[in-house]
């Protein structure tokens, strides 16, 4: 994928409205992927720089350009009201109008939304882990009861029947 994505980066190089970058989040690109929560190598993210989206297309060149080709386009936002319906330029106005201790709240509380949802995830995964391991332990432990209680030689038997069987056909 970096080929792919440094042909992309040259391509759009001098672009005044797509930026086509990569940061190393093991270096000193760590604090933007920080900020932009970003886990796991490679993410790619796309949009407003304040509201970064993650990207879930595939990674190929044709596919990130036909993606920045057709989908990467300004949105509607605090610098692009031209682009916003009446419903979202109220939304946009009302909100720059608090006080930025009433929208830092808001912010926080919003945020505090994702982190439970976060939490509640991790929490509900940790949960199947725990279930998978007992489920695992469960079926292994009666596999060997099994293997014990004698089925190998069950096996061995039937197999050593229909090979006496086959035998006593012959002539």
């Amino acid at each position: 994928m970096k080929p792919d994505w440094d042909k992309l980066m040259e391509e759009f190089k001098d672009s005044e409205t797509q930026l086509i970058a990569d940061a190393d989040c093991t270096a000193d690109g760590k604090p933007i992927c920080d900020a932009n929560g970003v886990k796991g190598f490679p993410t790619l993210k796309y949009g407003d720089p304040n509201d970064l989206q993650d990207y879930q297309g595939a990674r190929s060149y044709d596919a990130l350009k036909k993606f920045i080709d057709e989908e990467l386009k300004p949105t509607c936002s605090p610098t692009n009201l031209d682009l916003c319906d009446d419903d979202k330029k109220k939304e946009i106005e009302t909100l720059m109008g608090l006080d930025d201790s009433v929208l830092d709240e808001k912010i926080a509380a919003e945020e505090k939304k994702i982190e439970e949802a976060e939490s509640t995830f991790k929490a509900g995964v940790e949960k199947l882990q725990e279930t998978y391991q007992q489920l695992m332990a469960d079926k292994e432990e009666t596999e060997a009861k099994v293997k014990a209680a004698g089925l190998g030689l069950m096996k061995s038997v039937k197999v050593a029947k229909k090979k006496a069987a086959a035998g006593s056909d012959e002539l």
